[in-house]
C-alpha cells in the first residue's frame, strides 16, 4: 500500500496533501492498462496509467512474466500516437520493463525509426532505450547511427549517445572502444554536458592504459576544457595521475601548476574541486597547501551554505594531518559556530578543537557551551570526542575541559551521548593523574541523578577500582551508599560490591563500611542480600581495623582463574547432595574455540567498556594454566600466546588445534584435542613432535592427557628450549598417539583392554611473527619522535613482482606480526606508492616502531624502504634480518 506524501502547507499547517498514488493496487492498474488497446487513444489517460505502472515498479512491485509481456505488447501500440508527452512515457516504460530478447524485436523497428527521426527528442530517447534493451548482435547494426549521434550538433542527442556508450562499455567494450575518434571530437564540443560525458567515456575507454590516460590529461590541461563539470572531472583524473606517478617522479609534482591555476577559475565548483584535490595529495607540503587553504578560507564567509559546508569539511580533514596549516582560518571558523546550519557549526567546532592552541582553549569552551544546547545528540557526541582529544593534547587544561564535561553531563541527553561523556571522563582520569579526584567527584555527582542503570553500575565498578587509591577515599562513600537506598536492585548490588572493595582496600574505613553493609542484609532483593552476606563473612564480621589478606582480596575482587564455560558446564552437571559444590573441581584448562564460533573482531572499546591496562584475559588464563603445571612453572613470565592453529581438517575423527606459548627461552605447544567418535574413549593421549627441521629447538618436557572422552576437550603439552634472545624458527611434524578403547553405547562404560593407535596431524611452524606482540599507538608520529633515532636502522629491499601494492603490504605485515597504525594497512586502488606504519612489542618487552614505504614499477616489481626504531639496537637489526630472510 502506498504511503501518503505529507506536505506542510504554508497557510494551513494542520492540513496535509496526499499522494495521487495513495491506495493504488497492481491489479487495478493492470486493468486500467487496457486503455492502450482502445481504437481512439487518449494520450492524457494513457500517460496517467504509465505513470502508475512506473510508480509500482519503482516501489518494488514485481510483475510476473505474463503480466510484463501483456503490458509490453500493449505499450508498443502507443507508437502510433504522435503526442510528444505520451511518447516520452512510452520510452520510460519500455526501458523499465526490460523486455526479453524475443520481445525486443517487436519495438526495434519503431525505435530505429525514431532514432533517425527529424524530432530531436525522439532521437535522444530512442538511443537511450535501444542501448538499454539491445544485445551485441543488434548493436553492430546500429553502431553507425550511434557514431553519428555522438558528433551530432544537437547536444541532447550527443549526450544521449555518450551516456549510452558509458553503459555499453560494461557489456560490449570492444564495440565502444571503436568510437574513440568520435568521442575525442565530442570532447571539443562547446556544449557543457556533451564535453562532460565525452570526457568521462574517453577516460573509461583508456583507463587500463596509464600512458594513454597521462597523454589525455596532458592534452586537456592546456585549456581546451570549457565546461565546469568536465573541468571537475579532469581535476579528478589529474589527481589520479599524480598519485600513480608519485614514486617515479623526482622534483616538483607533475600537473600541480594546473591544479593551482584551477583555484583561479570562475566556477566555484572547479575552485573547490581543485582545492580538495590539493589537500588530498599524498605527502602534501605546507607550501603546496597554502593556496588551497586560502580559497577555502574565502568560502568560509560565502553566503551559500553548501560552499561553507564543503570548505569547513575539507579543512576538518586537513586539520587531522596538518593542523598548523589550518590555524589561519580559525577566526573565520569561530564565526561559523553560530551558523544556522548545525552540521557546519559542528564541523567548525571540531576543527577548531584540533587546530586550537593552549591559550585558546578557555575561549573555545565558552563558545561551545552556548552551542551545545542547540544541536542533536549525534553532533554532541562528535564534539565530546573532539574535546577528549584536545584534553589529552593539552593535559594542563584538564580543569576547564573536565568542568565542561561535567556540566553537559548534568543536562538532558540520550544514553549514547551520556555514555560518550562518561567514557571521556574515565579516559582522562586514566591518562591524566591530576584529573583523577575531580573526575571521580563529577562521576559521583552524576550517579546521584542517573537514569541509566548500565552507566550507574559501570561508574560504581570504576569507583571501586580507583576510589581506594585516592588521598581521601571516605568522601566517595556517601555517594555509593545513597545508591543502596535510592536505586533499583541491579544498581544496589553494584553499590554493595563497591562498598566492600573500599572496606577491603582501605583498612581505616573497614568499621564504617561494615556498619553500612549490615544494613543491606535485609534488602528485598536476593542478589543484594547474597553479596552482602558473602562480603561480611569473607572480610570478617567483627569490623575491626585490620588488614585484609591478599588471598581474600583476590578471591573477592580478582579475576576468576577458571573459564566461565567450564564453570557453567560444571554447575549444570552438579547434582544437589550433602557434598557442597567444590569450585576446585572445575577444570582450569582453556577450552579451544571452534573456528566456526569465532566472532569477527569488533571495534576496540574505550572508556568504561575498556579493560584495564595489561594483557588480555585470555593470556592471563593461559599464564595461570601453564604456571600450575610443575614442568613449566620455572619458565618465567609468558610473553605471548598465539591464536589456535588448526592441525586437522573439519569433520575428522579427532579435532586438534595448537596454541603456541612464547617464553624468553622456551616455546610450549598446547594441543587442544577433541574426540568426535561417541563409541571411543582415548587414554594416555600425547603428541609426538619431530623437530628435525627446527635446529635451534630441543624438547625438554611434555605432559600427556590421561583421558579424552567423547566431545570433551582436553589438552596435552610439549615444551621446547631455544637459545635466549634469538628468533628461532622451524617446522615441526606432529603425530597424535593414544590408546583407544571401545565404549558400550548402552552403558557408556569402556572396555578394559585398549589398542595403541596413531593419527597424523598437519605440520606446525614457528615463525618470526610469533615473537612479536601487536600493540598499537594512538599517535604514531609522536611515538616515533619520542622514541628517538639512537637505534634507528634504515634499509631498502626488493620484494619481487606482485599483483599490486596491497598484496605486498599484507605480506610484510604478516611477516613481522605487528599492528598497523592509523589505518595505513589499507592501500588505495591502483596506487603506485604507499606508506604503512606498524607498532609492536618484541620478545623481552622491547617497543618497536616500523615505517614502510612501498613503490611499484611498471613491471610490477615492488621496492620497499624499511625504517625501524626500537629501544634496543639488536632488535632493530633483528627486524631487518627477518625481512631480508623472509
Amino acid at each position: 500500500m502506498a504511503q501518503p506524501l505529507v506536505k506542510k502547507d504554508d497557510d494551513h499547517d494542520d492540513e496535509a496533501e496526499y499522494s495521487p498514488f495513495l491506495g493504488i493496487e497492481k491489479g487495478a492498474v493492470l486493468q486500467e492498462a487496457r486503455v492502450f488497446n482502445d481504437p481512439q487513444l487518449d494520450p492524457r489517460r494513457c500517460s496517467q496509467v504509465i505513470t502508475k505502472l512506473l510508480y509500482l515498479l519503482n516501489q518494488g512491485d514485481s510483475f510476473t512474466k505474463t503480466e510484463a509481456t501483456e503490458v509490453f505488447f500493449s505499450v508498443t501500440k502507443l507508437f502510433q500516437s504522435k503526442d510528444l508527452g505520451l511518447r516520452r512515457m512510452v520510452y520510460l516504460i519500455i526501458k523499465e520493463l526490460s523486455p526479453s530478447a524475443d520481445e525486443v524485436i517487436i519495438v526495434t523497428s519503431s525505435l530505429m525509426k525514431d532514432m533517425n527521426s527529424k524530432t530531436d527528442m525522439y532521437r535522444a530517447n530512442a538511443i537511450r532505450v535501444l542501448c538499454r534493451i539491445t544485445d551485441g548482435t543488434l548493436l553492430t547494426q546500429i553502431e553507425r547511427y550511434l557514431k553519428q549521434a555522438i558528433v551530432d550538433k544537437n547536444p541532447v542527442v550527443a549526450s544521449a549517445a555518450l551516456v549510452s556508450g558509458i553503459h555499453l562499455l560494461q557489456t560490449n567494450p570492444e564495440i565502444v572502444k571503436r568510437w574513440s575518434n568520435e568521442v575525442q571530437e565530442a570532447v571539443q564540443s562547446r556544449a557543457a554536458l556533451v564535453q562532460f560525458h565525452a570526457l568521462a567515456l574517453l577516460q573509461q575507454i583508456r583507463q587500463n592504459d596509464r600512458l594513454a590516460v597521462s597523454k589525455l590529461v596532458t592534452s586537456l590541461t592546456r585549456g581546451t576544457v570549457r565546461s565546469p563539470l568536465a573541468q571537475c572531472l579532469l581535476i579528478r583524473y589529474v589527481s589520479q595521475v599524480i598519485c600513480e606517478s608519485a614514486n617515479t617522479q623526482t622534483g616538483d609534482r607533475p600537473f600541480y601548476d594546473f591544479l593551482e591555476s584551477c583555484l583561479r577559475h570562475k566556477a566555484e565548483m572547479v575552485i573547490f574541486e581543485a582545492a580538495r584535490a590539493i589537500t588530498e595529495l599524498s605527502g602534501v607540503t605546507n607550501r603546496e597547501l597554502t593556496p588551497a587553504i586560502t580559497v577555502l578560507q574565502l568560502f568560509l564567509s560565502s553566503s551559500k551554505p553548501v560552499l561553507r559546508f564543503a570548505a569547513v569539511r575539507t579543512l576538518n580533514k586537513v586539520a587531522m594531518t596538518h593542523p598548523m596549516a589550518v590555524t589561519n582560518c580559525n577566526i573565520d571558523m569561530e564565526s561559523l559556530i553560530s551558523d544556522q546550519n548545525r552540521s557546519i557549526a559542528t564541523l567548525a567546532i571540531t576543527t577548531l578543537l584540533k587546530t586550537g592552541n593552549e591559550s585558546s582553549v578557555d575561549r573555545l569552551m565558552k563558545q561551545i557551551t552556548n552551542f551545545m544546547s542547540d544541536i542533536a545528540d549525534e553532533f554532541k557526541i562528535v564534539v565530546v570526542e573532539a574535546i577528549r582529544s584536545l584534553c589529552l593534547k593539552f593535559p594542563l587544561k584538564y580543569r576547564s575541559l573536565m568542568n565542561f564535561l561535567s556540566n553537559i553531563l548534568r543536562e538532558e541527553g540520550g544514553f549514547e551521548y551520556k555514555k560518550a561523556i562518561v567514557d571521556s571522563i574515565v579516559i582522562l582520569i586514566r591518562d591524566i593523574p591530576e584529573a583523577k579526584e575531580s573526575g571521580l567527584l563529577h562521576l559521583c555527582e552524576f550517579i546521584e541523578d542517573c537514569e541509566f542503570t548500565y552507566l550507574s553500575t559501570q561508574i560504581l565498578h570504576f569507583l571501586g577500582i580507583e576510589g581506594p587509591k585516592t588521598t581521601d577515599p571516605s568522601k566517595y562513600i556517601r555517594y555509593i551508599y545513597n545508591r543502596v537506598h535510592l536505586e533499583n536492585a541491579t544498581v544496589r548490588a553494584a553499590a554493595v560490591s563497591t562498598l566492600a572493595k573500599f572496606g577491603a582496600m582501605v583498612d581505616a574505613l573497614k568499621p564504617q563500611i561494615f556498619v553500612l553493609l549490615r544494613r543491606c542484609i535485609f534488602d528485598s532483593d536476593d542478589e543484594v542480600r547474597d553479596r552482602t552476606t558473602l562480603y561480611l563473612s569473607t572480610l570478617g564480621d567483627d569490623g575491626e581495623v585490620v588488614g585484609t589478606d591478599r588471598d581474600t582480596k583476590t578471591f573477592l575482587f580478582g579475576d576468576l582463574d577458571i573459564p566461565f564455560v567450564n564453570l557453567e558446564t560444571s554447575l549444570k552437571n552438579y547434582e544437589p547432595s550433602e557434598e557442597p559444590f567444590d569450585i576446585d573441581s572445575v577444570p582450569k584448562e582453556v577450552k579451544s574455540q571452534p573456528l566456526a564460533e569465532k566472532k569477527a573482531p569488533g571495534k576496540k572499546p574505550t572508556g568504561l567498556g575498556a579493560p584495564p591496562a595489561g594483557p588480555p584475559s585470555t593470556v592471563d588464563a593461559y599464564e595461570r594454566l601453564l604456571s600450575s603445571i610443575p614442568e613449566f612453572s620455572d619458565f618465567g613470565k609468558l610473553f605471548k600466546s598465539s591464536a589456535p592453529v588448526e592441525l586437522t581438517e573439519a569433520e575428522t575423527e579427532y579435532a586438534v588445534n595448537v596454541v603456541k606459548h612464547i617464553f624468553d627461552r622456551h616455546v610450549v605447544f598446547q594441543y587442544n584435542c577433541t574426540n568426535t567418535i561417541p563409541e571411543q574413549l582415548l587414554e594416555n593421549v600425547s603428541v609426538i613432535v619431530d623437530s628435525s627441521e627446527a635446529d635451534n629447538f630441543a624438547e625438554v618436557a611434555s605432559k600427556p592427557l590421561q583421558s579424552l572422552p567423547y566431545d570433551t576437550p582436553g589438552q596435552t603439552f610439549v615444551a621446547f628450549e631455544k637459545p635466549e634472545g634469538i628468533t628461532a624458527v622451524g617446522k615441526f611434524s606432529n603425530t597424535l598417539r593414544f590408546i583407544v578403547k571401545e565404549v558400550d553405547p548402552t552403558t557408556g562404560e569402556a572396555e578394559e583392554d585398549g589398542v595403541e593407535d596413531e593419527y597424523q596431524l598437519e605440520d606446525l611452524e614457528v615463525v618470526a611473527a610469533d615473537y612479536m606482540m601487536k600493540v598499537g599507538v594512538s599517535n604514531f608520529r609522536n611515538a616515533w619522535e619520542s622514541m628517538g633515532d639512537d637505534f634507528e636502522h634504515v634499509d631498502e629491499y626488493g620484494l619481487g613482482p606482485r599483483e599490486n601494492l596491497a598484496e605486498a603490504v599484507i605480506a610484510v605485515i604478516n611477516l613481522l606480526g605487528m599492528q598497523p597504525c592509523e589505518g595505513t594497512e589499507v592501500v588505495a586502488t591502483n596506487s603506485r606508492s604507499h606508506t604503512c606504519l606498524l607498532s609492536g612489542v618484541f620478545l623481552g618487552n622491547v617497543r618497536v616502531l616500523v615505517r614502510l614505504q612501498f613503490g611499484i614499477h611498471g613491471s610490477r616489481d615492488v621496492a620497499m624502504k624499511l625504517a625501524v626504531r626500537s629501544e634496543d639496537e639488536a632488535v632493530s637489526d633483528t627486524i631487518h634480518e627477518i625481512v631480508s630472510s623472509g
